[in-house]
């Protein structure tokens, strides 16, 4: 990874107290300690997500006819709001929602976001960009912090925090969040050694898995990412970009166990309907307890 030196002063007893760190094996010198500190310090500093919600939807016609895919009702909430409302547990706040198809609907009902506590900046596909091009027209949007790309048509739990926390300790220039499944053949698969990425079947079937550990569609992204997106293209898709990165060593895995559901397909929207169950919030927990 890249590093700048820089001068800096600070007073003695400062010093003292980041010389404590030390431990010549984990926090090797005082530049260390002192970078140590900051990481500890930025971690959680993620605000920003772009939703990828502009496709057609045709796997899951005919309900799609009408209703764009991020807005088909689970729990009696579309599948966005539920995402919403996930991100908004890890202090997500501000999303760009990319949209195309049907996608005055899912302004018609999510407005400027205020209602969730949040502000939402919409970004139109006049044509599909699939799903690189629609990420790179936000790169005006994202600056120079780092950002979640997430895919509009999953219900998770995933703790987006502990996804954040695990990429910023691990510095990478992309972390795929990656999920276990016993039918890994209906996406794309990933080879995982530690916390690298090694390898990333974008397609497989039944008879050629190649690892239990699959795509959630859900990406914690440094600035650096555009860095890799072609130049004099608009169309393009995101998981090509992936590959790149992983290629070059520069991408991570974050494997978690909770429910994880990827609605593009009726057999897969009619099964998260009957299996997916929302975590309760801190509010609904405590008065759990007390009932106890």
């Amino acid at each position: 990874m890249r590093r700048s030196r820089i001068t800096i002063t600070l007073r003695q007893k400062t010093v003292e107290q980041v010389d404590l760190l030390i431990d010549h094996k984990q926090i090797r010198n005082r530049s260390h300690a002192i970078e140590y500190i900051l990481d500890n310090y930025l971690q959680g500093k993620v605000h920003k997500a772009i939703i990828l919600a502009g496709g057609q939807g045709t796997h899951l016609r005919p309900y799609t006819y009408e209703v764009p895919k991020p807005l088909l009702p689970v729990q009696g909430k579309p599948l966005l709001e539920h995402l919403i409302e996930q991100l908004k547990k890890s202090e997500i706040t501000e999303i760009i929602l990319c949209i195309g198809y049907l996608g005055e609907k899912i302004k018609d009902y999510f407005g400027d976001g205020s209602k969730w506590g949040i502000h939402i900046v919409y970004l139109e596909e006049k044509e599909p960009l699939f799903t690189g091009g629609a990420v790179k027209q936000a790169q005006a949007l994202v600056h120079d912090a780092p950002f979640l790309i997430i895919h509009g048509d999953i219900l998770t739990t995933l703790s987006f925090q502990d996804l954040i926390d695990f990429h910023i300790k691990e510095h990478a220039v992309a972390t795929i969040a990656l999920s276990p499944t016993s039918h890994p053949g209906e996406y794309g698969q990933f080879k995982l050694q530690g916390t690298k990425l090694l390898d990333f079947y974008q397609k497989s079937d039944a008879k050629d898995v190649k690892s239990l550990l699959v795509h959630t569609g859900i990406y914690v992204c440094e600035p650096e990412l555009f860095q890799y997106f072609p130049k004099t293209s608009d169309t393009f898709l995101l998981e090509d970009i992936i590959t790149k990165i992983i290629d070059q060593k520069k991408g991570n895995g974050f494997m978690f166990e909770g429910q994880w559901f990827d609605v593009g397909s009726t057999e897969n929207y009619e099964k998260a309907i009957k299996e997916f169950k929302t975590s309760p919030s801190p509010d609904q927990k405590s008065s759990k307890l007390k009932k106890q």
